[in-house]
């Protein structure tokens, strides 16, 4: 393999550092923008550019620092930037951001700095996480995934999750091949629920495998619980969920109440109307937002209307929401669905990883709605929605960021948006 020494100038969204060799664009993972590394190159099948791992540091940036998560420092996709300071490490997100919204979405001028979500984490950026998945090898040893792939790293404890969340898991008896996922809930209690191996599959090329394998383990499996109950208890503000352990939460703990702060903040500046306001939560999950809208009388928020499309998230909104009129839930897509809804004041989506995107985002657009709060949890498909928004006049009022991730390459936005006319 070809063996490069480059200074990379600038960060990557993915945690890698970008420079250029002999006018070549290359990615480095593992290296801090500035300083000189020798690195060994992993794919040049691309023409345009390369990918590339360090191998040695010759010049150390002053922000380097020995990483804190055992399983990283053996090759688990865990805490890529944890050889990064946490300070430093915010700003490189930033920058990711800063540059996405610029360069994807169009914005000008765009600076965003990405704050810390506060509780929950270390001073080192450790011991935030209260939910996670891994994985069982043949000998069934539990561990964390590797980095470029499917293997597991095992026997090496990771530094985000909380203290005890990963304690003697392998004495659990669980099945080669299976994943696990493991649950802090709001009283610090741990439940583990085992997810069933995945069917066998088969794909010619390497990216068809990984394709088949992501298919196979994203299918319904059984499940069976190892430790603490199948349900975990979680709270925000006054109000409580009971979510399936192998549901969707936050990963943070301060996660919730930190962005429910931030759209009831971003919705101050909404125009109130007699009675109060109709707001959409779409991709709404258990309803964390709908609370959060209802429960704080800044809002002025009279009906909620909830759209999701996984029936375990509405079950436990039901629960929570039970004997509350103000809250409709509404099952199925949501491009399809808000075309029954009654026209809203103000819209927040949440959208996957992957993004609202073009026909979701004209569905909104068509129902005219003063106050738009849009979260994203990946910047460059963040980026593109706000581009796709624009088209149909909407700009950002404000844009927030959050290091929900630290010792991550990951970022969290959230964006109030309204028509051009009011800005």
């Amino acid at each position: 393999m070809t063996t490069i020494e480059v200074r990379p100038d600038r960060p990557a969204n993915g945690g890698a550092a970008v420079g250029r060799v002999d006018g070549r664009v290359v990615f480095v993972d593992g290296a801090i923008p500035g300083e000189l590394v020798r690195a060994q190159v992993t794919d040049e099948r691309q023409q345009s550019f390369w990918k590339a791992e360090v191998v040695e540091i010759l010049e150390p940036s002053p922000h380097r620092i020995d990483p804190a998560c055992p399983a990283a420092r053996h090759g688990a996709g865990c805490c890529d930037l944890g050889f990064v300071d946490l300070a430093h490490a915010r700003t490189l997100k930033a920058q990711v951001l800063s540059d996405a919204l610029t360069r994807i979405g169009g914005l000008d001028a765009a600076d965003v700095p990405v704050a810390p979500l506060g509780d929950g984490a270390g001073a080192d950026g450790t011991r935030w996480r209260v939910r996670t998945r891994l994985g069982v090898d043949g000998s069934g040893r539990v561990g964390m995934r590797h980095r470029h792939g499917s293997a597991i790293v095992a026997g090496f404890d990771c530094a985000a999750p909380e203290s005890g969340m990963l304690d003697r898991l392998d004495d659990l008896g669980p099945t080669p091949g299976a994943d696990l996922a493991v649950v802090a809930d709001a009283d610090g209690r741990r439940h583990v629920t085992e997810l069933a191996p995945p069917r066998r599959g088969s794909g010619r090329g390497s990216r068809a495998r990984a394709q088949s394998a992501r298919r196979r383990r994203d299918a319904p499996r059984a499940e069976r619980v190892l430790d603490g109950d199948a349900v975990a208890v979680h709270r925000v503000g006054e109000r409580t969920w009971r979510i399936p352990v192998t549901g969707f939460w936050q990963a943070h703990r301060a996660a919730p109440a930190t962005y429910s702060r931030a759209v009831v903040d971003l919705l101050a500046a909404a125009e109130p109307t007699a009675g109060g306001l109709v707001a959409w939560d779409l991709y709404g999950g258990a309803g964390v937002f709908a609370a959060a809208l209802l429960d704080d009388p800044a809002a002025s928020v009279a009906a909620v209307h909830v759209v999701e499309s996984d029936a375990a998230a509405l079950a436990a909104a039901a629960e929570t929401f039970d004997g509350d009129d103000r809250v409709t839930l509404h099952r199925g897509e949501v491009a399809a669905a808000v075309r029954d809804l009654p026209t809203p004041d103000v819209v927040v989506l949440d959208p996957p990883r992957t993004g609202a995107g073009a026909t979701v985002i004209e569905a909104i657009a068509d129902a005219d709605p003063p106050t738009i709060i849009h979260v994203g949890c990946d910047v460059g498909r963040f980026a593109r929605d706000l581009a796709l928004f624009a088209e149909h006049g909407y700009h950002p009022r404000e844009i927030r960021g959050f290091d929900a991730f630290p010792a991550t390459h990951h970022v969290e936005a959230i964006a109030a948006l309204v028509p051009v006319r009011r800005l």
